[in-house]
């Protein structure tokens, strides 16, 4: 006989919805895909209506149902308008994944206001536009589920490529735990996923591109004590884990899936004595 609390069972999110951001391409369209085929509606949402089109195909295709919408959650008229057209298609949300995301590699001598404002504006502040809408509407019916999805880079080791994110991400975590405190009360729960090194066109094209090294991939890997990078449909799971039953008893916690990276030895991206 089947427990409520079996995990990741056929159906397990049959009548409810997901919104997830960035869900174009990338960890957030993996994301998108399982939780449809778990029986969710989803909204799936991000900046280009072209990728947003092939996620929302094929999840359709599964016999799932898809409002996709572009939005930058930087803007909170647009993510007012996104909540809003979701509500009014699917009545309700249980489930939101904060996905959406970038940054780029820089020393700190290297990085402007304005790459600091940009990155810090989408990670942290992009963010909380997101928890600040949905989040009321969870706490009000008394059941639902948030992943804030960061990266190893969020703790205490600090983010040597990557300041802006680093800082930006860590303040996430931050906001997952205090947001715990007060929205487990109403029975929601809010969870943090930190991945490591993910295989995405994300993590090639606009990290290891830009880094200016033969072959960084292969010398990560080296590093790495799983010695392979982490793939989209494993954070899906984890994701909809955080989601599901089982995982009600878990609020304001982080989970690392980085296959030992972060307490490993860091990969150099350059030679550390230029700041």
């Amino acid at each position: 006989m089947a427990s409520e609390f079996e995990v990741l069972r056929e159906g397990l999110f049959s009548g409810k919805t997901a919104l997830v951001t960035g869900a174009g391409r990338g960890m957030g369209k993996n994301i998108a895909l399982r939780f449809a085929s778990l029986g969710a509606r989803v909204i799936a949402t991000g900046r280009h209506i072209e990728t947003l089109a092939e996620t929302a195909a094929e999840i359709d295709a599964g016999g799932s149902e898809c409002l996709a919408l572009t939005c930058d959650i930087r803007e909170t008229e647009q993510v007012d308008a996104l909540v809003k057209a979701g509500l009014e298609r699917f009545g309700r949300i249980e489930f939101l994944i904060n996905n959406a995301g970038g940054q780029f590699p820089a020393r700190p001598s290297e990085i402007s206001d304005r790459g600091w404002r940009a990155v810090v504006d989408l990670n942290l502040n992009g963010t909380w536009n997101m928890l600040s809408r949905v989040g009321p509407l969870l706490t009000a019916q008394k059941s639902g589920s948030v992943v804030n999805i960061v990266h190893v880079y969020s703790f205490d080791r600090g983010a040597p490529a990557f300041i802006h994110s680093g800082a930006a991400r860590a303040g996430v975590v931050s906001l997952t735990r205090t947001l715990a405190n007060y929205w487990a009360r109403q029975n929601v729960t809010i969870n943090t996923l930190a991945p490591g090194s993910i295989s995405t066109e994300a993590l090639r094209e606009k990290e290891y591109a830009q880094l200016g090294v033969d072959d960084y991939e292969s010398v990560q890997l080296r590093d790495i004590p799983a010695h392979r990078l982490g793939e989209r449909d494993e954070m899906a799971e984890i994701c909809a884990f955080l989601c599901s039953p089982a995982a009600r008893y878990i609020n304001g916690s982080v989970i690392t899936a980085d296959g030992g990276q972060s307490v490993a030895n860091w990969t150099d991206v350059w030679e550390m004595e230029t700041p």
